[in-house]
């Protein structure tokens, strides 16, 4: 499960009409229910934050986006952090990665 994509103007949070941008706080408020479920449901083992930069920079900015993902992931363990970071993706994508990695 990817996680991301909310930061597009279809999913509907209207950050895009505001003067300024959302903070990564704003963000995590706005994410985190959705974001903890799919967690909950499908397990850190299949799920990976993602971004859909450029696309995504109308409504955030990158660091701002990976900040939000941080804070959403803080009081999880190392291991559903290291899944949720690039575990996942690395053994998804059969991507050639460190051991550590690949045994997450």
């Amino acid at each position: 499960m990817k996680l991301g994509g909310l930061a597009m103007r279809y999913a509907g949070f209207g950050f895009h009409e505001r003067p300024l941008p959302p903070s990564s706080d704003e963000l995590v408020h706005a994410w985190e229910p959705y974001m903890r479920l799919c967690i909950e449901l499908f397990g850190a083992e299949r799920c990976m934050f993602e971004s859909n930069f450029p696309v995504d920079k109308a409504m955030c900015s990158y660091s701002v986006l990976w900040n939000a993902y941080k804070k959403i992931a803080a009081d999880l363990t190392a291991a559903e952090r290291l899944n949720l970071f690039s575990g996942t993706a690395a053994r998804t994508y059969r991507l050639d990665t460190p051991q550590v990695l690949r045994s997450a």
